[in-house]
């Protein structure tokens, strides 16, 4: 089994709960919000993935297969790196959207 394989199942809970939560922040008129601020949490995940995934396997501490992986590789890493920050930013902004409740403004009253 590929490591993109592997990585479709979190992918698409992740895509559909971002989904939800999207509709929700849409409602509560703050959709803008919602996908700035998951945009700005995935960069900095991905850069960050980026920097230490390729220092790690540089280090030696760890490495993959040529089996599983696709062969495309941004220095040392495989592109499917990142396909598991993506998976856990999507899950956790949907997540964070879902919790957060009602709008600040009605919950003070």
């Amino acid at each position: 089994m590929t490591y993109l394989l592997m990585s479709l199942p979190f992918l698409s809970v992740g895509v559909i709960v971002f989904a939800i939560g999207a509709v929700h922040a849409r409602r509560r008129d703050a959709a803008r919000r919602y996908f700035s601020s998951w945009a700005a949490a995935t960069v900095t995940l991905l850069a960050l993935t980026a920097v230490f995934d390729n220092v790690m396997m540089a280090a030696g501490f760890f490495d993959y297969g040529t089996e599983q992986i696709s062969g495309l590789r941004l220095g040392l890493m495989p592109m499917e790196d990142f396909l598991y920050p993506l998976a856990g930013a999507l899950l956790l902004s949907g997540v964070w959207q879902l919790l957060n409740g009602a709008p600040r403004d009605e919950r003070t009253q």
